[in-house]
Formats: structure tokens, sequence, C-alpha cells
């Protein structure tokens, strides 16, 4: 499903999009409310929500969205120097970020990650919106933030784990790195998850930088 004000940017993703042969546009909406109303009455497995939307947001209509048990993924469109919201977004549930003005391939591939049930990290795209979000948050606290308190309990394996996650590594690049099975790295990440409270791994990297675990790259 679509889900943005322009319908200009709408019809340029459901041309992609309608191209491939294992994708398909089922519904759009132009605002948060008109997402919702539809979406009771139609199925979609992943959402491209905007951020900036009139009566309902995209921030309200993911949290709104994300309630529900089999609720489908949602990828927040984005760009760089307007949506300082978009943090707030993942914590909503959103399993991803897509830069407005990406390359085609890349929305495509950020849709068939999250319907597979990842997250979308791996882009170069999500790693530097991220960075570029970071920097705008104040200095957190040593040590006495709850986000501390959960990063605490991780095993120094699994923080080393988070921060390849947090610089774009897969599992399988994991792994190679750490000279482990790709098993045994899926078996930290569930750790990771679970001891931080996150519902994937977008959550998980938004932690490792809001507690500055990972620094931005220069």
């Amino acid at each position: 499903m679509l889900v943005d004000d322009q319908q200009l940017v709408r019809a340029g993703f459901r041309m992609v999009i309608d191209s491939q042969p294992d994708l398909r546009v089922v519904a759009e909406a132009g605002d948060g409310v008109e997402a919702l109303r539809v979406l009771a009455r139609e199925r979609a497995d992943v959402v491209l929500m905007d951020v900036r939307m009139p009566r309902m947001d995209g921030l309200a209509a993911t949290a709104r969205l994300t309630e529900a048990p089999d609720a489908p993924r949602v990828v927040v469109l984005t760009t760089f120097d307007l949506d300082e919201y978009v943090l707030e977004a993942i914590r909503s549930g959103a399993s991803g970020f897509l830069l407005k003005d990406a390359p085609p391939e890349e929305m495509l591939s950020a849709i068939r990650t999250v319907h597979r049930g990842d997250a979308v990290i791996a882009p170069s795209s999500t790693r530097r919106l991220l960075e570029h979000l970071v920097t705008a948050l104040p200095e957190p606290p040593d040590g006495a933030s709850p986000a501390h308190e959960a990063l605490a309990t991780l095993t120094d394996r699994e923080r080393e784990v988070l921060v390849l996650m947090a610089r774009g590594r897969s599992n399988t690049e994991i792994a190679s790195d750490l000279f482990v099975a790709e098993a045994t790295v899926k078996t930290h990440v569930g750790r990771i998850l679970a001891k931080l409270g996150a519902r994937d791994r977008v959550q998980a990297v938004v932690l490792a930088y809001e507690t500055r675990l990972v620094r931005p790259t220069a």
C-alpha cells in the first residue's frame, strides 16, 4: 500500500512496483486517516508511509497500524532535511526508512526485505539517515536511561554483534567478520532484540545510536 499526499509520488512508486512480477500495489491513500480506513477492508503486506500528511501524519498512522498482531510491515518515506520525527516512527513500530529520492532498485529491495520479516538496515541510505538524525539529538545522560540499562544487560559478544548490525552488516557478513556460523549470529540477534525489548533490527540499531554505542561516521 502507498500512503502519500502527493499523487505524483504515488503514481511513480506504483509504476515501479507494478512492473515487478512478484509485487503489486493493492491500495493507495492520501493521509493516515484514509490509510487506516482502507486497511480495515484491504490486506497489504507492506505499507510505504509518508511522514508529513494532512489530517493524520505517518507517525500517528504507523503507531495505530502496528498495534495489531497481524499488522503490515511499515517502511517510512522520508527526506534528509525535513523529517525529524522519523526516529519516533521507528519507535512506533516501523521496519525501516526509505528516502524519497532513493533509486528504484533500493525501494524494491526494501519492500522485499520487510516482506521476508527482516528490517531495512543494510541500504546505505538507512545508515546515513540514522546518523543524520541522531547527530541532532542531545547527548544522552551517562548510564542513567532505560536504554543504557538495557544495553548493560548485553554480553560483550552481543554488543559486538549490535555494533556490526548498526554498521549495516547482514547476518552473513557478521558471521564472516566474527568467524562464526550464521546460525550463531541469528541466535545472538534474537537475544539482543529480547534484552533490548526491540521489535526488530531497526529499533535495536536506533538504540545503539541513541546511547552512542555507535557514533556517526565522518
